[in-house]
């Protein structure tokens, strides 16, 4: 059966780049906090975006697909 999924290395990439994302949207949130909804809608979107983003890669490494 073919494997169609991302390789080993675009895992590795989209983790480091999901952790990055986490650790910049923990920094914004830190020095600015959330004030108003749209900040609020912003951080409820890249957290969940990055937040999924960064799972989805681990468990997928941790299982050795890819």
């Amino acid at each position: 059966m073919p494997d169609y999924g991302p390789t080993r290395g675009e895992l590795k990439f989209r983790l480091g780049f999901s952790a990055a994302g986490l650790i910049l949207l923990a920094a914004a949130l830190a020095l600015h906090g959330v004030k108003g909804l749209a900040w609020l809608e912003i951080a409820l979107i890249a957290g969940g975006f990055f937040g999924g983003s960064f799972c989805w890669s681990a468990l997928k490494l941790w299982r050795g697909e890819g």
